[in-house]
C-alpha cells in the first residue's frame, strides 16, 4: 500500500527532506537524538513535561513497532532516573484517531501522580467517558 504525503507516494522520502521541504511541522530545533534510523523530538505541543516523538528517518510504516520499543525503553529510563512516575506511549494512524501529521511517529508521554483527576484507563481515555471501565458511569459501546 503506497502512503501518500501531499499526494505523492513518498516511501522511502527521508525525515530531512520533509522538514527541508516543510512538508511536516517540525524543524531541528525539536532535535533531542539523531539515528540512522528514527529520531526523538520534543513534541510542539505537549501533553505534560518531557512529551516526545519518536519518528523514522524514513517514511514507511515498517519501523513503528521499532519506534514502540524505543519508546518504551526511553520511558523505562524516565522512571528509573526519577523524571516521571509511569508513562504512555501512543500512536494515531487516520484523522478519526486524530492524527494530524502524514508521518508515522510515536508519542512518548511522561505521567505523574496527579497529573490528571483519574488515570485509570491510560489511552482509554483518548474517548470521552470510555477511560475508567470500573466506572458505573461507563458504558459498552454499541
Amino acid at each position: 500500500m503506497a502512503i501518500l504525503l501531499f499526494g505523492v507516494n513518498s516511501v522511502g522520502t527521508s525525515l530531512k527532506e520533509a522538514m527541508d521541504q516543510g512538508w511536516v511541522p517540525w524543524n531541528f530545533d525539536r532535535v533531542v537524538k539523531w539515528g540512522y534510523i528514527y529520531c526523538v523530538l520534543d513534541d510542539g505541543f505537549p501533553v505534560t513535561p518531557g512529551h516526545l516523538l519518536f519518528v523514522p528517518t524514513r517514511h514507511g510504516t515498517g519501523l513503528v513497532s521499532l519506534l514502540f520499543g524505543a519508546a518504551y525503553d526511553w520511558g523505562s529510563e524516565m522512571v528509573q532516573r526519577g523524571e516521571c512516575d509511569a508513562f504512555n506511549v501512543g500512536f494515531n494512524s487516520g484523522p478519526a484517531a486524530g492524527q494530524t501529521i502524514a508521518w508515522p511517529h510515536v508519542h512518548l508521554i511522561p505521567r505523574r501522580t496527579g497529573d490528571c483527576t483519574d488515570p485509570v484507563g491510560g489511552i482509554r481515555n483518548c474517548v470521552p467517558g470510555q477511560g475508567n471501565y470500573r466506572s458505573d458511569k461507563y458504558q459498552t459501546p454499541g
